[in-house]
């Protein structure tokens, strides 16, 4: 199964942090899944890291290279996934959702037949099959 991961998750998957659940742990390590990286997660880390690195002290370019070094491969955004976010379903009673790489990476997991697997709850409220909250 081709896996693609919400930044927190490669962030705690990269630094083995106890927030990275068992299931998610599963996911990652099993040898049949292809596990994705987005593009709009080095986007985002980068952001953060200028705004504030006290927070987030990796920089894009360091999430992206440790990202390679653990065998994720890297998901480039593309036209076909900008077009997917006006296909995203929730269920009319979530919270209006504005973050928008996280809607991005919906959006990928969905046009690319992936799963998206999150912690992140405003994710999980989505009607979108490609979405496994962890």
């Amino acid at each position: 199964m081709k896996v693609l991961l919400d930044t927190h998750i490669i962030l705690w998957a990269i630094s083995n942090d106890n927030r990275l659940s068992q299931k998610a742990r599963n996911i990652i390590l099993a040898d049949e899944n292809e596990i994705y990286y987005s593009t709009a997660s080095v986007w985002e880390v980068a952001i953060k890291h200028s705004i504030h690195p006290e927070h987030m002290p990796l920089s894009g370019g360091q999430l992206s290279e440790l990202c390679k070094m653990s065998g994720y491969e890297m998901l480039p955004v593309q036209d076909h996934h900008v077009l997917a976010l006006e296909t995203i379903d929730g269920n009319g009673t979530e919270p209006k959702h504005k973050d928008p790489f996280d809607r991005i990476l919906i959006a990928q997991a969905k046009a690319e037949n992936m799963i998206l697997i999150t912690h992140d709850a405003f994710i999980s409220q989505y009607k979108e099959k490609c979405i496994i909250p962890v």
